[in-house]
């Protein structure tokens, strides 16, 4: 039986890895954008799915919108990320508001709530490792601390008796992203990268595996009120990832003279604060300092196979050559 889903941020890396997954169902797709989206950025998907111009900013428009809609399934992805820049109060009304009114419409008519959260809502550097489901949130930015009110709001919801579940990617990988790994690999092209010269480890996600958690639950379902962090298998020693791309874009390993002691990420970390540019405070700390997560409930709750960043990670090195 083909199900009606509605997705939030298919001009996104994720969403629309997961919308062009599941186009290829017998599913009735639907997917709101913002107004004046370019039609270049729509045109793969656009024979496929019917677009609904709504910001998610505009709640007032977004409300009347869900007025007159219901769906079986909402898939939830679309965010104002970190680093944007947007005031507050849009990061606000997007990501938390927006969320609400969504949840309050999949209540009303009984459908499941999908709601692509963060690990994000531990904070850049968890206060534990590996960061679980009990591990306390950390309101170290803005666009963290909307993830936290998100969430809060879904377990209010849950408990009104809304079909809803929370997942949360940690940085993901794949081609077609401009995010930290593609910085990653930049700067180590452009030989303008220094590391710690301690072992630093960090967990990202391949693409490919979050969008098959996204298949999994539209085709098998999910338990009420469950969250899970989804990350590959294992995190992986930062220099050893340094070294793969290193190799693989000049044949040689990531220079010895670029590993330095992390006081210098410490005093680039102290100057980002006072400057409050929480972007270079995250870029300092992804990179010297450990965050990892727990994550082998949800490899066990939906059959995933193993899935290591280590040789995946050559789809973003093999995108990266041909730009």
């Amino acid at each position: 039986m083909s199900k009606s889903i509605l997705i939030t941020g298919v001009t996104g890396f994720i969403g629309k890895a997961v919308a062009s997954k599941l186009v290829q169902s017998k599913n009735n797709i639907f997917a709101l954008v913002r107004p004046g989206t370019k039609a270049e950025r729509l045109k793969p998907l656009q024979e496929k799915i019917e677009f609904f111009e709504i910001d998610l900013a505009d709640i007032g428009m977004l409300r009347d919108f869900l007025k007159d809609h219901s769906f079986d399934t909402i898939l939830h992805i679309g965010a104002l990320r970190g680093g944007r820049k947007f005031c507050n109060h849009i990061y606000y009304e997007t990501n938390v508001n927006a969320s609400e009114q969504l949840m309050i419409n999949a209540l009303k008519n009984g459908a499941e709530f999908v709601f692509c959260s963060s690990v994000g809502v531990f904070g850049a550097i968890p206060t534990e490792l590996p960061a679980n489901n009990q591990t306390k949130r950390k309101k170290d930015n803005y666009y963290h601390y909307t993830k936290i009110q998100a969430e809060a709001l879904l377990q209010k919801y849950i408990l009104q008796g809304l079909n809803g579940m929370i997942i949360r990617p940690a940085i993901t990988y794949g081609a077609g992203d401009y995010g930290f790994p593609f910085t990653l690999t930049k700067l180590i092209d452009k030989n303008l990268l220094f590391l710690p010269n301690k072992k630093i480890q960090i967990h990202l996600t391949n693409i490919k595996l979050l969008t098959q958690v996204f298949q999994k639950i539209i085709e098998n379902g999910f338990v009420t009120g469950k969250a899970y962090n989804v990350a590959d298998s294992n995190p992986i020693e930062i220099q050893k990832l340094a070294n793969f791309i290193s190799q693989k874009l000049k044949g040689k390993t990531f220079p010895k003279n670029k590993l330095i002691s992390r006081k210098y990420f410490e005093l680039g970390e102290k100057t980002a604060h006072f400057f409050n540019n929480e972007l270079w405070v995250a870029r300092f700390e992804l990179i010297s300092k450990n965050w990892y997560y727990k994550v082998n409930d949800v490899y066990e709750d939906f059959s995933l196979k193993s899935s290591e960043t280590i040789p995946n990670f050559e789809q973003v090195i093999d995108w990266y050559k041909g730009l």
